[in-house]
């Protein structure tokens, strides 16, 4: 349990807030097989989980020598959308720990890997947006993805929260390693992860259901 309230609460996106992650991967998985990449959507998720789109082009490109085009990213960001806008859901629970924390008066901003025209889709239609204002930063903002901390350095920054007074919740090895190097604490949402391998990249809390995340963070 955190000793005292956290200074703040940064959160990712995908699977964290927005129920995103299994819906991504299935388009991602189509669109890696239509180019002769064969992947089931489970598989996408267990790889590329937490990853950036725009990383995944880049690698898949140098390691099967494939040229997949200047459009191949958006295209699949598009089709994501256009599901999103009529199936997206908010992560059960986390609404009531979004209201929780503003009640308690502890800042949180959200950090994703994913570019900010995603979050102005999945934050809005999921309602979520109310919370977080303009505090919404994305790996687009500093060059390189999670797991580099630097995308939560810049969030500790730009609210002008020290990094160890900050708290991440994450739901991916790549980002929970992000925050452990960026010097923050890291609690690990273990809904759809293995926990050991959140606890094995140094997440010092792991929860299953956000309705344990208020305890946790002492509001």
């Amino acid at each position: 349990m955190a000793a005292q309230k956290p200074g703040l609460v940064i959160f990712d996106c995908d699977g964290v807030l927005v129920d995103s992650e299994h819906i991504a991967n299935a388009i991602i998985a189509d669109a890696m097989s239509k180019v002769g990449l064969p992947i089931s959507a489970e598989e996408a998720f267990a790889r590329y989980q937490g990853g950036k789109l725009s990383f995944l082009r880049i690698g898949l490109e140098e390691e099967f020598g494939l040229d997949l085009g200047p459009d191949w990213v958006e295209d699949i960001y598009q089709r994501q959308f256009d599901v999103f806008r009529r199936e997206l859901k908010a992560v059960p629970g986390i609404a009531d720990v979004l209201e929780r924390l503003k009640a308690s008066g502890v800042p949180v901003c959200v950090g994703s890997n994913g570019p900010p025209h995603k979050m102005d889709v999945t934050l809005a239609v999921t309602d979520l947006l109310k919370y977080f204002g303009k505090n919404v930063f994305s790996a687009d903002m500093v060059g390189i993805p999670k797991p580099a901390p630097d995308l939560y350095q810049l969030c500790a920054e730009r609210m002008g929260v020290p990094v160890e007074r900050c708290v991440v919740i994450e739901d991916s090895t790549r980002g929970a390693t992000a925050g452990v190097v960026a010097g923050m604490s890291v609690f690990g949402f273990a809904a759809d992860t293995d926990p050991e391998r959140l606890r094995a990249v140094g997440c010092s809390e792991i929860f299953y259901d956000m309705a344990e995340l208020p305890q946790l963070l002492g509001v």
